[in-house]
């Protein structure tokens, strides 16, 4: 029976195909234990080559002694019937490559975040003596937390073992190094290039390699840098940028020496970025006086202030003597007393030339 006719595998049972091109990947439910895998399953063309067959199972054996959060886990392997298959953990979600064309890769901060992840796997199996050879969006899966994970290890090189021929390039064109393109024995620097255009890819979503057919790819894997102005255009700083050019660089002396100083850099820059965010880029208006529409430069500003308050004399001071005894005078008893005073003088005055007058 071919893959493509298969019901069940083992003891799991296989209920949608997800993808897959020498080997298929199908969603599945391991009947014992009741909880839903991904079984990797070698096709009926990949078990006719003996070098594809043998790659499957470097796979398996790699995969399986890999512990980390940001690695896809190696639950079980085994062959029924002759074929060849392998069990992981079943992951909700989306590969890099469908977030990236959905736009579900959030903002810069959330896209640096994801490329840290990715970094860290790498970092790790580095440190295993493995080298990946083929990183690429469709190889890193995104969970609904987005949370990464670094999958298919099927032409991952372990140092001291050869199961290509000489002079062969591995990997997918789009993310291969000038090295691989010239069939050179591959390094850890294979995967810093590839992740450097990964994060160019990340953070513009565009590939850093335009070219679509084969030779204009490699030519420009050999002799064109990036783009540097989608990432302008992006937004992305400085130090990204310088980043992206440093792990992209043709001449391996140039680039990163290894994944943990590309980690360093992706923490630093995270750790800055949200105190950066979180500076006010314009102050609000205050609510009532100027709308956005309005708003004028503060030396234009006119503002009317209030009229003083009246003063309060303090008592015993001679200012207040006065204002009381204005007060007093203002009150009608001071009335009727002046105008009574005023009569008397009047008629004292009048009296007083009539006397003289001889008239009394």
């Amino acid at each position: 029976m071919t893959v493509e006719h298969l019901k069940q595998i083992g003891k799991y049972e296989l209920e949608e195909f997800l993808g897959g091109g020498m080997a298929h990947v199908y969603r599945a439910k391991d009947s014992v234990l009741g909880r839903h895998v991904a079984v990797k399953i070698l096709t009926d063309t990949a078990m006719a080559d003996p070098e594809a067959k043998a790659r499957f199972l470097q796979e398996a054996r790699l995969a399986s002694n890999i512990r980390h959060e940001n690695i896809i886990s190696i639950y079980d392997f085994g062959e029924d019937n002759g074929r060849p298959f392998m069990v992981m953990e079943f992951v909700e979600g989306e590969t890099l490559r469908d977030a990236i064309k959905h736009g579900n890769t959030g903002d810069q901060y959330n896209r640096l975040r994801l490329a840290l992840q990715t970094a860290r796997a790498l970092d790790y199996i580095h440190s295993r003596k493995i080298i990946h050879r083929d990183v690429k969006p469709e190889n890193l899966h995104v969970d609904k937390l987005g949370k990464v994970r670094l999958m298919d290890f099927g032409i991952a090189k372990v140092e001291g073992v050869n199961i290509t021929k000489v002079g062969v390039a591995m990997g997918t064109p789009f993310y291969m190094s000038p090295e691989q393109v010239l069939g050179r024995p591959p390094t850890i620097q294979a995967d810093v290039y590839a992740f450097g255009v990964l994060l160019y890819e990340l953070l513009t979503g565009q590939r850093a390699v335009t070219a679509t057919s084969m030779e204009p790819i490699f030519h420009q894997i050999l002799y064109d840098a990036p783009d540097p102005a989608p990432l302008q255009a992006a937004g992305v700083s400085a130090d990204v940028c310088d980043l992206v050019a440093r792990t992209t660089a043709k001449q391996l002396a140039k680039r990163p020496p290894n994944m943990a100083a590309v980690c360093e850099e992706l923490e630093k820059t995270l750790v800055a970025a949200p105190a950066v965010a979180a500076a006010p880029q314009h102050l609000p208006a205050p609510s009532g006086l100027l709308s956005p529409s309005s708003q004028r430069p503060e030396s234009n500003v006119q503002l009317r202030m209030p009229p003083p308050p009246p003063r309060k004399e303090a008592a015993g001071t001679g200012e207040g003597l006065l204002a009381q005894m204005q007060a007093v005078l203002r009150s009608p008893v001071a009335v009727m007393v002046f105008t009574a005073c005023g009569v008397f003088i009047c008629m004292f005055v009048l009296f007083e030339i009539l006397a003289t007058a001889g008239i009394l």
